[in-house]
């Protein structure tokens, strides 16, 4: 009942679940753990997040919790539209310090999955953008981390202008990948 793709970084998915349409609107299973292990993503999701961005433009991230905290994300929108974006933060990663994106609709119900090792964030692209995402372990804001949105050395192609974004004052201050010391390893599989 659902499309699963990878983005330009294999381990990082799009997923396209079913919408079955009637007269009364549609019906869509937004997860389904016997689905997405079936396609390789076999998190135990303990958490459900939520967040209202009010202005276009709004950027978020890039974010990440360390490890023994380190979570995978399943992100959907519920309103409004985002652009969202993955970096790969895995040492010795073929990928590492790569980005990858997907625009998530509410209209379009995409989600994508993020694994641990990743920084992530996104950009609303409509006002009133409500975002909700199941991570598979618990905030721990003590193990909370980031890498500043416009790092050159990334060069994520926000859709948004250089000036325009909205930021909050944390993520304005948070540091580049080339200070980053990452504790994330990349597994070969």
């Amino acid at each position: 009942m659902m499309d699963i793709a990878s983005l330009d970084i294999p381990d990082v998915k799009l997923i396209r679940p079913k919408r079955v349409f009637d007269p009364r609107g549609f019906f869509v299973e937004t997860y389904s753990r016997r689905h997405y292990a079936a396609a390789g993503i076999a998190c135990e999701f303990v958490q459900d997040n939520q967040s209202l961005s009010a202005r276009v433009g709004t950027v978020r991230g890039l974010h990440f919790q360390l490890p023994d905290a380190a979570q995978a994300k399943l992100v959907r929108v519920l309103t409004g539209a985002i652009f969202d974006v993955a970096v790969d933060i895995r040492r010795c990663s073929p990928t590492y310090g790569h980005w990858c994106g997907a625009t998530l609709t509410a209209s379009g119900g995409e989600q994508t999955f993020v694994p641990r090792g990743f920084a992530h964030g996104f950009c609303t692209l409509e006002p009133d953008t409500e975002v909700a995402y199941k991570v598979d372990a618990y905030y721990a804001p003590d193990r909370t981390s980031g890498l500043v949105w416009n790092d050159p050395d990334i060069a994520v192609r926000w859709p948004v202008e250089a000036g325009q974004p909205f930021l909050s004052e944390g993520d304005i201050g948070l540091p580049r990948l080339a200070g980053l010391d990452s504790p994330f390893l990349y597994e070969d599989r």
